[in-house]
């Protein structure tokens, strides 16, 4: 039986090789150190872990409406009010399965055949698949260290055809931790307006931002911007939900009405009791987020420091999320490699570290690096990595 094209065309998760290869050595019984989680290392919070308890035992196990619960909206709301001095209604609001589902939904009721999304690589690996799988054309654009790994109105202007349906802004960024400036987002926004293209600003990582960096969202900056953005948010990263699976998209209520239409058909609802965790949340003391954020921002001083040392790293040191995003081009060259996936691939091979290859967020000259885990895993980590360029270097 021959499949759909649409999956054919799909790529490979970048991750998937390299996750398979360190999870098979740590069967054979090696000590493998894993720097690819995409997720926080602690668990979700005790008061959300009591109120999705709390929900079982009343019941909440049912069919919810499948744009969320009132009240998880109305938290999401109030939510945006508070942190962005946003104004929404809840019919400006759904609730999906994960800020994922949120994106993908998203694209599937807005991109007909041969729509453009302009996506600034390097990228969060599924922004691509997802256009690709409603149809749509993805128009990659190239940053580097020389703008901070952040899109220019020059180059978006540049970018820009007849075809242009959205662009998606993700600050801060996964995977280089890179965000915005209120003014840089405004330039970008200009562009957008006058050539009206939809912003897909994808939040995710909002709450996690360090040193006296603030983040703004695009939609705050005018009423205008508000209108032509759809922000893309949820728990995962922010209060270390990411099995509960909650995500949102709030915008232009003629879209969530058809993202909430189209997820009536697909997922029903987003998980009942998961609901109620988030309405916990949001609700519930904020403690906890900064807890994490506080570990998150020690861990980024000290292995920034040691990784910078390294012969042939360089990185620009990120103000958000949980990655550091190092060019380890000239590392690979001197220590012999073709390429900086075979130096991945001997990383863990010899020295038993695993990290995700940069080619898969179209950047083939990086890698991401999580420091999601702990102090002694990093410290140990980058030391290997130490001793395996030293071993090799030319």
């Amino acid at each position: 039986m021959e499949l759909a094209k649409r999956v054919a065309a799909l790529t490979p998760s970048a991750t998937l090789a390299i996750t398979s290869k360190a999870k098979a050595l740590r069967e054979e019984g090696h000590d493998v150190i894993g720097l690819g989680a995409g997720e926080p290392d602690f668990n979700t919070p005790e008061h959300i872990l009591s109120a999705a308890k709390q929900a079982m035992d009343e019941g909440h196990t049912k069919y919810t409406p499948s744009g969320g619960l009132p009240r998880l909206k109305a938290a999401i709301v109030a939510k945006l009010q508070q942190d962005q001095k946003l104004t929404y209604e809840q019919d400006e609001v759904i609730v999906t399965t994960g800020a994922k589902h949120a994106l993908y939904t998203l694209f599937q009721v807005l991109l007909n055949k041969g729509d453009e999304v302009i996506i600034p690589a390097p990228y969060w690996v599924s922004y691509p698949e997802q256009v690709k799988l409603a149809e749509g054309e993805p128009v990659f654009v190239h940053t580097d260290e020389t703008t901070g790994f952040k899109l220019t109105p020059d180059i978006l202007e540049h970018k820009i055809t007849d075809q242009t349906k959205a662009v998606i802004i993700n600050s801060p960024s996964n995977p280089t931790g890179a965000m915005y400036t209120k003014e840089e987002l405004q330039a970008l926004g200009d562009v957008c307006l006058r050539h009206n293209v939809l912003i897909v600003s994808d939040e995710i990582y909002e709450k996690l931002v360090y040193g006296e960096v603030v983040h703004t969202s695009i939609a705050e900056l005018s009423a205008e911007l508000k209108k032509q953005t759809i922000i893309i948010n949820g728990l995962s990263k922010s209060h270390s939900m990411t099995g509960w699976r909650i995500g949102y998209a709030v915008g232009d209520r003629r879209i969530i009405k058809a993202m909430t239409s189209l997820a009536s058909h697909s997922t029903s609802n987003p998980t009942s009791v998961a609901q109620y965790a988030a309405i916990a949340a949001y609700e519930g003391s904020q403690e906890p987020v900064d807890v994490m954020k506080k570990a998150f921002s020690e861990r980024l001083d000290e292995t920034y420091k040691a990784l910078v040392a390294i012969p042939g790293v360089a990185c620009v040191k990120p103000t958000g999320a949980f990655y550091l995003y190092p060019n380890v081009k000239q590392a690979a060259e001197q220590c012999g490699f073709s390429n900086v996936d075979a130096w991945v691939e001997a990383l863990l091979d010899e020295e038993k570290v695993a990290v995700v290859p940069g080619s898969g967020f179209g950047t083939p000259d990086y890698i991401r690096l999580s420091y999601a885990t702990s102090m002694d895993n990093l410290h140990e980590a980058v030391a290997r990595m130490a001793r395996f360029v030293e071993k090799h270097r030319q």
